[in-house]
């Protein structure tokens, strides 16, 4: 019963060779595919950063009014 739940062992030879295999299975992307995907992320990054900025000047400025009020 005890060796039924344990994982079976893997000679570190055999496992290299099956990490190798796999490896060669991945579909490597181009370098002009990284390129493009970097550049939208950078792109992305940047608007997400104006959108939150934009955001939160307009949540200060109306505090400030809701705040201004009392006074």
């Amino acid at each position: 019963m005890r060796g039924q739940f344990m994982a079976s062992r893997t000679n570190p030879l055999t496992f290299l060779q099956q990490v190798r295999a796999e490896t060669a299975k991945v579909t490597w992307p181009t370098r002009r595919e990284t390129m493009i995907s970097s550049v939208m992320v950078i792109i992305m990054v940047i608007v997400v950063a104006l959108f939150f900025f934009t955001v939160d000047q307009f949540l200060g400025w109306a505090m400030g009014l809701i705040l201004n009020v009392g006074s």
